[in-house]
């Protein structure tokens, strides 16, 4: 019996052992787990903020654009532009140069200072002053609609850029060098490219009344109104290789390109005035490092100034800048000055070799003397009638000439003739001159060259 009941507990004992294996080997396997999905670093949740975002213009960033081509001037005509300087986006490319914009004529204003100057010489178009908004961009992945202000006031673009050397030259050198200058310019205005229609233009301007005209190569600044997301392949890092190439001997260089915070003009400046820009695209040194970042400020102060004055004197404008403040909030000592300059103006400014800006002085004593000398053959009694009459009556355009001929009268002649001479003189010599003006939002260059001295203090700027 004992051995019965060892037998029987033997037994139970396998049994158990091997209960679990027919309950294995008799149920089907469940069907494996899928796999997790690879989470990239860039679509973690944790990491979500190192995903590369769209870059985005905000309110308020400044585009100039140079139209490409002459419009008729009217309401709502179609008009295209180009972008004269790159956008960047947080040290990124994000609007190329050359970039074409599409926009319309939003609106003719009365220009009542052209229309006076105008009508002493006898043109009576009513001229206006134009508003133009610009409403598309078009980028390599198809066209943007963008918002932005009006633009006004296009005038030639004007590129500054100091002389290529710099010699001492006495008083009568500087004086001979200007009027070749002025010579060269007259001489290419019948010359270069485009003397057709310049000549036209001239002869339009002798009418008493001519179509108007939004010429070509002028610069429109205006501001965007609401912010402008880009399409992510539109943007691109800066090249460090664009960084200058040192020259060995000479102290290392910052090429920074700025824009002006707040307007300039020699009228009302000051020496000793606070001048900003603010930095607008990365600078790099000759390491390919970071140096000034998009964003800084560049801090200085008006160091010569000449306001206009009459007789024709024109105003002069010197900057320089002695700091520029990173956005993290550090500071650095540098010592820069002008080195070019784009603006709409038509000052005919130029730059010199230390930075200091002023009007070209296109004033010329052949003018008024040629008008005196021609306004006077119409009292020469030995000469035909109509020909004195016709070439002395100068002074009104082609109203002037007609009437000149058309009374007979060599004393009538010889009134609009030196009509014509004496308001030659005015201009050339006894009107104020012009100052120099800088808009807000003016794209300058400046040469810099940093220093390991102490940062100036805001007191002694």
């Amino acid at each position: 019996m004992p051995s019965f009941n060892r037998l029987f507990s033997a037994v139970a004992l396998l049994l158990a052992g091997i209960a679990p294996i027919p309950a294995q080997t008799l149920e089907h396997r469940p069907p494996p787990a899928p796999k997790p999905p690879v989470v990239t670093k860039a679509a973690s949740s944790g990491d979500a903020a190192l995903a590369p975002a769209p870059p985005i213009l905000s309110p308020g960033t400044n585009l100039q654009v140079e139209l490409t081509r002459h419009y008729p001037m009217k309401v709502n005509q179609a008009v295209e532009g180009r972008l004269l300087h790159p956008i960047y986006v947080q040290g990124k490319l994000a609007v190329p140069e050359n970039t074409v914009l599409d926009g319309t004529v939003a609106a003719l204003n009365p220009d009542t200072k052209s229309r006076w100057r105008a009508r002493l010489r006898g043109d009576f178009t009513p001229f206006h002053a134009v508003q133009i908004q610009f409403n598309a961009l078009t980028l390599p992945s198809g066209q943007v609609a963008i918002a932005t202000s009006r633009a006004e006031n296009g005038a030639p673009v004007l590129h500054l850029a100091p002389p290529s050397h710099a010699t001492p030259r006495s008083l009568f050198g500087r004086a001979w060098s200007q009027a070749k200058g002025q010579l060269h310019d007259r001489v290419a205005y019948f010359t270069a490219p485009g003397r057709g229609d310049r000549a036209v233009q001239l002869l339009y301007h002798q009418l008493p009344y001519h179509p108007e005209r939004i010429e070509a190569h002028t610069l429109w600044s205006f501001e965007l109104t609401a912010p402008l997301q880009l399409p992510e392949t539109s943007a691109a890092e800066f090249p460090p290789a664009s960084a200058a190439t040192p020259i060995p001997g000479k102290p290392e260089t910052w090429s920074i390109n700025a824009a002006l915070t707040a307007g300039l003009s020699s009228a009302t400046a000051k020496p000793g005035d606070a001048v900003q820009a603010l930095v607008v695209e990365p600078v790099f040194d000759k390491e390919k490092q970071l140096v000034v970042p998009q964003g800084s400020v560049l801090v200085g102060k008006v160091s010569t100034v000449k306001a206009a004055r009459s007789l024709g004197r024109n105003g002069k404008l010197r900057f320089i800048f002695q700091q520029v403040r990173f956005p993290q909030g550090a500071d650095q000592a540098v010592q820069g000055s002008l080195a070019g300059a784009t603006t709409a103006s038509q000052q005919g400014l130029s730059l010199d070799a230390e930075g200091t800006i002023s009007p070209s002085n296109h004033a010329s004593a052949i003018a008024p003397l040629l008008l005196t000398a021609l306004a006077g053959r119409a009292l020469d009694s030995d000469g035909n009638l109509t020909a004195g009459t016709g070439v002395a009556s100068n002074g009104f355009g082609f109203i002037g000439r007609i009437v000149g001929v058309a009374a007979g009268s060599r004393y009538l002649a010889a009134g609009i003739g030196y009509y014509a001479a004496a308001l030659s003189v005015y201009e050339n010599y006894l009107h104020s001159g012009t100052d120099v003006t800088f808009a807000k939002n003016t794209r300058i260059e400046i040469e810099t060259t940093p220093l390991r001295a102490p940062v100036l203090a805001p007191d002694s700027q």
